[in-house]
């Protein structure tokens, strides 16, 4: 017996090879097929007459075969195989190459079905290497006369041979397909039915048809996404046991008021929001967003101090050792005056040393933690875990954030300096309360943005010189350390030869293959001025801040992302002198062009997180592309933002009338299989 759990070789004609191929294209069963949809779409509803086709133009053509000639090539040794064909207003030929057995199906008399390019040849028309559709009395043409689906395929698939066997999953497994939307749910929006819609989809009868598929197959993946998130929501919301840590305590307000700045605005009210959250015992899970330098970290050692008042540790887990290190020496700077110990834990600690601190760890000697992802492995345990702040979430997989809950019941503040646009916030942070850091602190001056050529480089030495003649920093980004034949890249080695050739002992290098302590010793160089140039990759992206900085050089910068190009920009400008990003390098592709501009157009991080989902799409932006979150068939969180909303509103009303979706077991199914592990849910009470 087959069914849609069956590995699609069971089916006629699919075999060992062609199920390997299938499988490159991530189908597996009769199921994946079924919802393996068409790429795109070819018009074939126009018949045109053999006599008023020309020359140059694609069309599709009812005729039959008068004679055929199959030869091979003697120059290039191919088959050829050439039929004359009619409709009763012209002759014309058909020609294809390589095409074995084809001439077997040619048989003279036959009806066929033309689609292709027609061009002339030795003053007759000729369709050459058309796609043939052999017509039988008895049955309506499938691919003729008709909107043809166009499937994105790999090597030996053809779209011929996928219309074919997807026409047979969907005449013998569609029946067995269960639609897990309740009716009302599908009367109250007016979706159609969802075996219409995935036959419709491979099949579509005119356009009008493929938008009703379509929008009920976007809105199944985005209601199955959105309950997830709102399964882990509601069930955070019964969970308790997060110490109850009361706001305004003395170490916060100590720290606040040494603070070399006034809060902002918005800096105080995102922290009322976030005391108000860790004051009860239900544990906080909040997205704080804030554009690079808009003054995130100052609200999180705030909120860690909140921790430690209440007698309760804090952890920061950021994504770098670099990082790791910078903010575990400024930190421990400004709260051992306080009393508050501050210790960092990252991998690579010699086994003695890493021991100790476990255990001071362990008993609550150690306030605050600050770390990589080993604040997370399975030997780090905490006496009492009130806070973890995760820094630049994107960075960390979203197992990595449901990881946390091993550690006790904390408070969770997930940071990102990547503004998130509304739509892919709602998608993968839904679970979380949001707030936003939307103002710039006082004074602060906008980087200056361009691009530049090669041929510019001599003048931006000179600029250059003159920066750092003035006690300024200069980062230069190269994409790759070293050189390589496959990457049309420079590489950081080649350009830090060329700086030191012009600027002497002034310029440091910095790259993720170098030793830790080597790293450190050339961070504190820069810092200092004493190499007031550092080469580097992006190991500085996230976190480095260094006010002196007044230069950012992206080399190849049609190679970043623009969210990426974004952060890189954030590392200048954090002081009060005007400073400058310069793009060099030159794009190939429209895309880059449009990076480019954009990042050139503005300097506020969430229109340049919506330019850049608009170009890349949402998974390149932070990250969740490897997790499977936003990996969708048919949804677009850019064209499908209003069926986001009503999925989101729909999802969350229904989990909080039925918490298990018990009522809707093939509902809770299509989550759980989806979802499940993902979002940590799989085996969760």
């Amino acid at each position: 017996m087959i069914d849609l759990t069956s590995p699609v070789d069971c089916l006629k004609g699919v075999g060992k090879a062609r199920s390997s191929r299938l499988a490159r294209l991530e189908i597996e069963t009769v199921e994946d097929l079924l919802h393996f949809y068409p790429r795109r779409y070819e018009d074939r509803r126009a018949i045109s007459k053999l006599s008023e086709i020309s020359p140059d133009s694609v069309c599709s053509s009812i005729v039959k075969v008068i004679s055929v000639d199959s030869r091979v090539s003697s120059r290039k040794k191919m088959i050829l195989t050439e039929a004359m064909v009619s409709d009763g207003t012209a002759l014309v030929s058909a020609i294809w190459f390589n095409s074995r057995n084809l001439a077997n199906l040619l048989a003279p008399g036959r009806s066929l079905g033309l689609h292709g390019r027609v061009s002339y040849k030795g003053g007759l028309r000729q369709f050459v290497n058309p796609e043939v559709e052999v017509l039988w009395e008895d049955r309506p043409p499938r691919q003729m006369g008709c909107i043809v689906a166009v499937y994105a395929l790999t090597a030996g698939l053809s779209d011929q041979w996928m219309r074919t066997t997807v026409d047979h999953v969907l005449r013998d497994f569609l029946c067995a397909v269960d639609d897990p939307i309740p009716e009302s749910i599908r009367s109250e929006l007016g979706l159609i039915d969802l075996r219409l819609a995935i036959e419709t989809m491979h099949r579509p009868p005119s356009p009008e048809a493929w938008r009703d598929a379509r929008k009920r197959l976007a809105f199944d993946e985005l209601f199955t996404l959105q309950l997830g998130l709102a399964t882990v929501r509601s069930r955070r919301d019964k969970v308790v046991g997060a110490p109850a840590l009361p706001c305004n305590g003395p170490l916060r307000s100590s720290l606040e008021r040494a603070l070399p700045f006034a809060l902002s605005s918005d800096q105080s009210r995102v922290l009322d929001e976030i005391g108000g959250d860790m004051a009860s015992d239900v544990p906080m899970n909040r997205l704080l967003q804030g554009d690079v330098g808009s003054g995130k970290t100052a609200v999180a050692l705030l909120a860690m101090m909140q921790a430690v008042d209440g007698g309760a540790q804090a952890a920061l887990m950021v994504p770098t050792s670099v990082l790791a290190q910078q903010h575990g020496s400024r930190i421990e700077s400004m709260l051992s005056p306080y009393g508050v110990r501050v210790e960092t834990l990252i991998g690579g600690l010699p086994q003695g040393e890493r021991r100790s601190l476990l255990e001071d760890i362990s008993s609550g000697d150690v306030n605050v933690v600050i770390g990589t992802h080993a604040l997370i492995q399975e030997d780090v345990s905490f006496k009492k875990l009130g806070l973890v702040v995760i820094d630049e979430q994107h960075r960390f997989g979203v197992l990595q954030r449901v990881a946390i809950g091993t550690k006790g019941v904390p408070h969770v503040l997930v940071m990102t300096a990547t503004p998130i646009p509304r739509t892919l916030a709602l998608s993968v942070y839904g679970d979380l309360s949001v707030s936003v850091i939307r103002t710039m602190p006082k004074g602060r001056i906008p980087v200056k943005t361009r691009v530049i050529g090669e041929h510019k480089v001599d003048d931006l030495y000179g600029f250059m010189e003159k920066e750092i003649g003035r006690d300024r920093r200069v980062f230069w980004v190269c994409p790759i350390i070293e050189g390589s034949e496959h990457l049309d890249a420079g590489p950081l080695e080649d350009r830090f030869a060329a700086l030191e050739a012009r600027f002497g002992d002034k310029v440091g290098m910095i790259h993720g293959r170098m030793a830790l302590s080597a790293r450190q010793e050339v961070m504190r160089s820069f810092a200092s001025g004493e190499k007031p140039i550092l080469a580097c990759t992006t190991v500085i992206e996230v976190g480095v801040d260094v006010p002196e900085a007044t230069v950012m050089v992206v080399e190849n910068a049609e190679r970043f992302g623009l969210s990426q190009l974004h952060q890189l920009r954030g590392r200048v400008g954090r002081g009060s002198e005007q400073a400058w990003c310069f793009l060099l390098g030159k794009p190939k592709t429209t895309e880059g062009v449009q990076r480019l501009e954009a990042l050139c157009r503005s300097s506020d991080g969430f229109a340049v997180a919506e330019a850049d989902m608009a170009i890349r799409g949402p998974g390149e932006i932070c990250g969740v592309r490897q997790h499977g979150i936003t990996d969708f068939k048919v949804a677009d969180l850019i064209r499908d933002v209003e069926l986001l909303e009503t999925a989101r509103e729909r999802a969350f009303r229904l989990v909080e009338e039925d918490r298990d979706l018990s009522s809707f077991p093939s509902l809770r199914d299509a989550v759980l299989r989806r979802y499940g592990r993902k979002l940590g849910i799989a085996t969760t009470a």
